[in-house]
């Protein structure tokens, strides 16, 4: 999606546009001129990106919503004639000595279009590796499974069958099944494309000068030590996922007996109610702090209503209009897929397209009737309004202030609508309880989604930058895999794994080439801007002991808090993301602080539970077997890597 594309014509006319654009834009010697030519050049070449943004986009959404050969077909080309014409592009952009520009807008926008991409690949590599992703992401999202004891019903898709398995039963064997049977559909086809899709990766950031493709995608943060202060933050959580991890534990082993879970082990993954076992709210009933207080689900209540996937999307975008954000235009209605075609294969993923004419935009889901894709329309139409706030910007800023901020919007809106105050306002929850009892209920579920996730969101980047290091090598992919599933989330598989498997794979990400550490950024900064929100909107005073706790707040209907998101949004990336986080918190850093006042109730809760029931904290390593191959030359490989260090720790010496 982030994306351009050159006309589709021959290649013949691009040379001849693009030899004309050069002598166009030659730089002038004298400093003052050289700027403003500067302006000029760039002025042409956002116009120039957004056109071709828009085409390319097309290209890729025709693919996504209709999965097949013409599709694929068309989107390789139009992205092939994207990387010829950010070469030619990139070739004149770094004639400009622009880092010795005095304006710091012209240094800002020179500098994101000095980094070329994996278009610096030769076009050979490069059409291979868009093959790659694209083979990868066909895989994906044509497997299906046979049922569980049925294998005459063999067309179960991960949306939603898998999904909804996975989330209702508490069939164990069934849940094994299910777990399975996706990662042999997964991963084994596809382990054989990712080695060569990490040497051409790693390939293009090398072309950009970057040591590797892991440090090429933490430069969207902007900040050297961002790694170190993620892993801080890190640090300051953990101790409040051990006790979510030891309450769930305890529950489970309740349900499915210490054959299945044990009391001090990891977590079987198969049992948490989400295929990745990366959000645990699916199997909160099991765990209620106080089943007698009735903490209603709005699902049954949007089925009731006859709720459609259209209508859910509705209901979203009206709570965006009522603190003065902008409403979705016509084409978003008239072109965007809301629910799972029965004609083609779609990639399900959901996922929010900004087509870069500042009048197109869509949402691509495959919705349920069911509170969570009610959170998850929110969470995308949050995407929608920050490309519609920042329409008006360069193309070059036409992006969140980094990653983590653009997944962050809709969660905000959804921390606000989630609430009960918020269900029972609007209808879809007739009976609202207050008490200590159902807050701490409702606490639990919504930590069950946010603090169960953290861990998830961290260890998936982990494992790929030290894949792209060379920390881990193809012969480790699963089984170092596990080492940090096992290490940061304290699970471990159902059955033994090995290195014939590539469970990574399970998950869209990975194939997709998409980065991930977004999310964790996301699950942080989204209780900064609830907070700020919520004392703009009147509805938070930390000075005020008999004030609502911050977990009640719902900004519905607060333009004093839409007009401040408004304000950061409009930004875009066109400001690093200290100075759009200001703007809207006063704080030019990532701080768990609001996140541990959101939930503190329930987090003085479990520690009490816990302690109360002996319950262990932490867990002792998997007894589970991951199988690793015997590979000659990564035996070499490593032989010669000691010998090297023994000499140079000789030299040292």
């Amino acid at each position: 999606m982030y994306c351009c594309q050159i006309f589709r014509k021959t290649v013949e006319m691009y040379s001849i546009v693009f030899v004309c654009l050069l002598l166009w834009a030659k730089p002038i010697v004298n400093g003052a001129d050289q700027e403003e030519e500067a302006v000029r050049f760039l002025d042409r070449v956002n116009k120039l990106y957004a056109e071709k943004s828009h085409e390319v986009t097309l290209a890729e959404w025709a693919y996504a919503t209709d999965i097949k050969p013409e599709t694929l077909a068309k989107k390789l080309e139009v992205s092939n004639e994207l990387a010829k014409f950010a070469k030619a592009q990139w070739l004149e952009t770094i004639k400009y000595p622009w880092k010795t520009f005095k304006n710091p807008d012209l240094r800002r926008q020179f500098k994101k279009f000095s980094i070329l991409g994996t278009s610096a690949l030769p076009e050979d590599k490069y059409e291979k590796l868009e093959k790659l992703i694209a083979d990868m992401q066909s895989i994906y999202s044509k497997g299906k499974i046979c049922a569980y004891n049925d294998t005459s019903k063999c067309n179960l898709s991960l949306e939603p069958e898998l999904t909804e398995i996975l989330a209702t039963s508490r069939n164990e064997e069934e849940l094994k099944h299910v777990w399975v049977e996706w990662r042999k559909q997964t991963g084994k086809p596809i382990r054989p494309l990712f080695a060569e899709y990490v040497a051409l990766t790693n390939e293009a950031a090398a072309l950009n000068n970057f040591t590797d493709a892991a440090e090429f995608w933490l430069e969207a943060y902007e900040t050297e030590d961002f790694k170190e202060q993620i892993a801080r933050i890190w640090e300051q959580l953990r101790p409040f996922y051990l006790e979510v991890h030891a309450y769930v534990r305890r529950k489970l082993r309740e349900k499915y007996g210490e054959k299945v879970v044990s009391k001090r082990g990891p977590i079987p993954a198969h049992l948490l109610g989400n295929m990745w076992a990366q959000t645990w709210s699916n199997i909160g009933e099991l765990g209620t702090p106080y089943p007698s207080v009735k903490s209603e689900d709005v699902t049954p209540y949007l089925q009731e209503q006859k709720y459609t996937p259209i209508r859910m999307f509705q209901l979203a975008d009206e709570f965006f209009q009522s603190i003065n954000l902008t409403a979705m235009p016509d084409t978003f209605w008239e072109r965007s897929v809301l629910e799972k075609p029965n004609d083609r294969d779609i990639v399900c993923h959901a996922s929010a397209w900004d087509f870069y004419d500042a009048e197109d935009f869509r949402i691509k889901q495959c919705t349920e009737v069911t509170a969570e894709d009610l959170n998850t329309a929110h969470h995308e139409m949050g995407h929608i309004q920050y490309y519609l706030q920042y329409r008006s910007q360069p193309f070059v800023y036409r992006e969140g202030a980094n990653p983590g901020f653009h997944e962050a919007i809709g969660d905000v809106i959804a921390l606000s609508v989630s609430t009960p105050k918020h269900m029972n306002k609007i209808g879809l929850l007739p009976n609202l309880a207050n008490s200590r009892e159902a807050d701490l209920n409702y606490l639990l579920h919504v930590a069950l989604d946010k603090i169960t996730f953290l861990p998830f969101g961290y260890l998936m980047d982990l494992w790929r930058w030290n894949v792209f290091k060379g920390v881990i090598t193809e012969d480790d992919y699963n089984c170092e895999w596990w080492k940090l599933r096992n290490t940061y989330q304290g699970i471990e598989s159902p059955v033994d794994r090995s290195e014939d498997d590539f469970d990574p794979a399970s998950k869209y990400h990975i194939v997709a080439s998409v980065p991930y550490i977004r999310y964790f950024v996301s699950f942080v900064i989204q209780f900064q801007f609830h907070e700020a929100l919520c004392k703009q909107a009147g509805e938070y005073d930390p000075e005020n002991a008999s004030a609502k706790p911050l977990h009640q707040c719902d900004i519905y209907q607060s333009t004093a808090a839409g007009n401040l998101l408004g304000k950061m949004l409009r930004l875009g990336s066109s400001k690093p993301w200290p100075d759009a986080m200001q703007i809207l918190t006063g704080q030019r850093i990532m701080d768990a602080g609001p996140l541990l006042r959101y939930f503190a109730p329930i987090y003085e809760w479990l520690k009490e539970e816990n302690k109360k029931s002996g319950e262990y904290i932490g867990w002792e390593p998997s007894q589970r077997v991951c199988k690793k191959k015997f590979h000659f030359g990564s035996f070499v490989r490593k032989i010669v890597k000691n010998v090297s260090d023994i000499f140079s720790s000789n030299k040292k010496h």
